[in-house]
């Protein structure tokens, strides 16, 4: 299926994918992997709430689009790791992006509660994560540890969606090891899926979307926020699926907001501070 997309959508794309990389001040690592590595930005004070952010780029690209908005919040009073992960066309795709993505949030915050945020399929992998108290217990991703809140912007919730849309040329079904995989291995990765079955992460959540996105359908954030009791969905007039992470932009004051709002929640919880 051909994409195709309004002047307005192209030139935003065009405008914040084209945005030149920030090299942060700091570089660690989470894991063995070579692509187990994350990016630090803190913030002035160390008590500033701490966010994880999880890259889009349907799961094939890499994380320095990302960059921008990470320095940005570090700018606004959040200390922000911005990992990096096995991804497809590569040594990703199922089970290794799950095994990364599990790994990142266990083991970055060293015992700090913290915020986990990511945009697109980053939004996906956000989402999956605080859902994995909810997956059997004997699933190697399964644990009681999870995020103090989640911020999906302008997430992929449903990757049986993903797959009937043929979203960004059959993404989904790459990252699941092809369509005979897909069936058997989507009750342990679809956040849609998971969390239909027990109507709540237990984890403070908010969808955040553009009502201009072209990217993903509407479905992806209606239909997740209607299965889930605990989201909030926060629908930006007039915003397209890329300005959410455009610093400066309108979007992104409302993304600072969100993630200001879930901090406080917990800051006095941090025991560092």
């Amino acid at each position: 299926m051909s994409r195709k997309i309004s002047d307005f959508a192209a030139a935003e794309e065009r405008r914040v994918l084209g945005l030149k990389p920030v090299m942060a001040p700091f570089h660690h690592r989470y894991g063995d992997h070579p692509q187990q590595v994350y990016d630090l930005w803190p913030a002035q004070d160390s008590c500033a709430p701490l966010i994880i952010l999880l890259h889009g780029g349907y799961w094939r690209y890499n994380r320095m689009h990302l960059t921008p908005l990470a320095s940005h919040l570090s700018q606004h009073g959040f200390t922000t790791a911005l990992p990096g992960f096995r991804r497809t066309g590569g040594a990703g795709g199922y089970p290794a992006t799950f095994d990364d993505i599990a790994l990142a949030v266990d083991t970055i915050p060293a015992g700090r509660p913290f915020v986990l945020a990511g945009h697109c399929s980053g939004g996906h992998l956000a989402l999956w994560a605080a859902a994995r108290g909810l997956l059997p217990p004997g699933s190697p991703w399964h644990t009681r540890r999870c995020p103090s809140a989640v911020l999906a912007l302008a997430p992929i919730t449903d990757l049986a969606g993903a797959i009937r849309e043929n979203l960004s040329s059959g993404a989904a079904l790459e990252l699941l090891g092809g369509p005979h995989s897909a069936e058997s291995r989507l009750p342990f990765v679809d956040p849609l899926t998971i969390v239909g079955a027990k109507g709540t992460t237990g984890v403070p959540t908010v969808v955040l979307h553009g009502a201009k996105d072209e990217e993903l359908p509407p479905a992806q954030f209606t239909d997740y926020a209607a299965v889930h009791s605990d989201a909030e969905l926060v629908t930006l007039p007039g915003t397209g699926h890329y300005t959410l992470i455009e610093p400066y932009s309108d979007a992104s004051r409302a993304v600072i907001d969100v993630l200001g709002r879930l901090s406080r929640q917990w800051a006095q919880e941090d025991p560092g501070c």
